[in-house]
């Protein structure tokens, strides 16, 4: 039985973790990215081109099968088969694992970008889950108005959305109406609205249509 000591001798290869965790997104299989490790094994002990019997030897592929992941991995953009001169200026061949790694990089950044959208798209749904339709409406009738409005005012508005159902954005609208007309007391608001239900008119859109008619 093998002592740690000599599991020690072997030496210890240092992985990505995004390689083990986002492979699957380089529609790759296992054992491509097993060879993939491989050839980052390779590398860090400064084998940069290790042969398909190399490799045969420690995946249970023949060097032709080798061959042909190599190729299939050129072909899908995550190696390149390099050259370069060493010291006596004679030209060697080399696997570049670059193309892999800005693979990764850019699938982290799609990740982390789409997360802050959704993070950002949560937080402006309790935003606006968290703003009343009362509390909205009064601040409105203030901003408009000028002045904070009384306990009755509030009541008033409360009873539009609540007893006569009308939809906050047509209340809106009535303000508006009021407005345009300098007349800024509840009972002008009350009768456009009522004005506006007689004429059975019960969306933004027929409003806005009625108003350009008229």
């Amino acid at each position: 039985m093998a002592s740690f000591a000599a599991i020690q001798n072997e030496g210890f290869t240092v992985i990505s973790n995004s390689l083990l965790r986002y492979y699957p997104s380089l529609k790759i299989s296992e054992i491509e990215a097993m060879l993939l490790l491989q050839l980052e094994s390779f590398k860090q002990m400064n084998n940069f081109f290790p042969s398909n019997n190399d490799l045969s030897e420690r995946m249970n592929l023949s060097p032709v099968e080798v061959s042909q992941l190599i190729q299939d991995l050129i072909d899908k953009e995550l190696l390149e088969l390099g050259q370069k001169r060493d010291s006596e200026g004679r030209i060697t061949n080399f696997y570049d694992l670059k193309p892999l790694y800005q693979k990764l990089d850019t699938i982290i950044d799609e990740r982390e970008t789409n997360a802050n959208d959704q993070v950002r798209a949560g937080e402006l749904t309790e935003e606006r889950q968290s703003v009343n339709p009362l509390q909205e409406l009064v601040r409105q009738f203030e901003i408009e108005f000028g002045r904070l409005l009384s306990p009755i005012e509030k009541q008033e508005i409360a009873a539009w959305l609540n007893i006569d159902h009308y939809n906050p954005e047509i209340v809106k609208l009535a303000l508006r109406e009021a407005i345009l007309a300098q007349v800024y007391n509840f009972k002008y608001v009350d009768r456009i609205l009522l004005n506006w239900q007689r004429h059975g008119l019960t969306t933004t859109d027929q409003i806005k249509n009625f108003l350009q008619r008229n």
